[in-house]
């Protein structure tokens, strides 16, 4: 071969190892969400980790997950998550994935008492918690609403039964009320379209791969297409397509619907309370102008150097986390899922308590 002569073989892998040529079709499937956070973090200016700080919380937050048998059957413990995994598993996945194509932007800049919330089962939900008392008070009330054909019924599922399906406790509605109709409209076209209008049957095309069914996810529904551009490339979040896989496992606890063999792949869900809980206990640094906007509730906007800074710096904190917990402790049976929902559930009970060191960061999006 000539100097001339390129090595095909030879680009063809520094291409895949770049991320910028095809991958090996016999390959397992990758998010490449862990990656990004990594390149994001390596080029972050207003967001940094503090190394010390992440192994010393390390070893804390395995002390408490352990003191607290922090497991799968946390999710279950949810007083409003669905229960009927083991007698009908396809209306509990079909339960599931409506509930996280919504799940998105519940903030609100008013004060406790007057932000939006349900009223169900003799409590006000807020947050998280509002969207799936909806969903469950919606069900109960004869609205179909986890059911694709009937999203994709424009002549049943109408504006006035999604407006009675979130009417609010408040006098405030629920924010981006408008996303969330297309965001279902778009979901019972794609499940129409491509898998029989079944989500059973998309959650099977993966075949009990986490990895599959994120990048299934990702290519067929905009809505779960979590990308953006930072620093010349696009890089992958894929919150609520991770956290659906997420649900899935763990309302199944791992066996039937939600079994996947690669569940380690999933990352932490990008969202507002892992990077507030991240800070609040030293992992994270802000930059002073950062830091200062987000003190001041003041709004970062969706796709910014801020706003994709502080979610992958997040994706890589916590991955530095499990990675010291099994250093620390070989026999750890923990991966980022689970780290998530410990890091959340803690930060709403620091919030909840008043104990909260900075408030979350304000963005208006639906990837979170």
């Amino acid at each position: 071969m000539s100097d001339d002569e390129n090595d095909q073989e030879l680009l063809d892998l520094l291409r895949q190892s770049l991320g910028i040529g095809p991958r090996d079709p016999d390959a397992p499937p990758e998010t490449r969400v862990l990656e990004s956070a990594q390149y994001i973090c390596d080029n972050s200016i207003d967001v940094a980790l503090d190394m010390q700080g992440t192994r010393d919380a390390a070893s804390v937050i395995w002390k408490k997950m352990q003191a607290k048998s922090y497991s799968t059957k946390r999710w279950r413990e949810h007083e409003l998550h669905p229960q009927m995994m083991d007698d009908d598993p396809e209306a509990a996945a079909n339960f599931i994935f409506t509930m996280d194509l919504l799940n998105f932007c519940f903030w609100s800049y008013k004060g406790e008492d007057e932000r939006f919330a349900v009223e169900y089962k003799g409590k006000k939900w807020k947050g998280y918690s509002s969207l799936v008392a909806a969903l469950q008070r919606g069900i109960e009330e004869g609205i179909p609403i986890t059911s694709p054909s009937f999203w994709h019924d424009e002549n049943e599922c109408t504006e006035e039964v999604y407006r009675k399906l979130f009417r609010s406790a408040t006098e405030e509605q629920i924010p981006l009320f408008d996303k969330r109709v297309v965001v279902l409209q778009e979901a019972a076209e794609v499940l129409c379209r491509n898998f029989e209008g079944s989500v059973v049957n998309l959650i099977e095309r993966a075949n009990h791969s986490a990895a599959a069914l994120v990048n299934l996810l990702a290519e067929h529904f905009p809505c779960f297409r979590d990308e953006m551009r930072f620093e010349g490339r696009t890089v992958r979040f894929l919150k609520r397509a991770q956290i659906f896989v997420a649900d899935l496992w763990a309302a199944f606890n791992g066996e039937g619907l939600g079994r996947f063999d690669d569940i380690d792949k999933i990352t932490m869900f990008a969202d507002y309370r892992i990077p507030q809980i991240l800070h609040t206990i030293g992992c994270m640094l802000y930059s002073p102008p950062l830091e200062r906007d987000i003190r001041k509730k003041i709004s970062i906007k969706s796709k910014s150097t801020w706003e994709v800074e502080l979610r992958g710096c997040s994706i890589w904190c916590v991955e530095m986390i499990r990675k010291e917990i099994i250093r620390q402790n070989p026999d750890a049976k923990v991966n980022a899922i689970l780290i998530d929902f410990f890091l959340y559930d803690t930060m709403k009970e620091l919030e909840i308590s008043g104990e909260a060191q900075i408030p979350h960061h304000r963005t208006r999006s639906i990837w979170y």
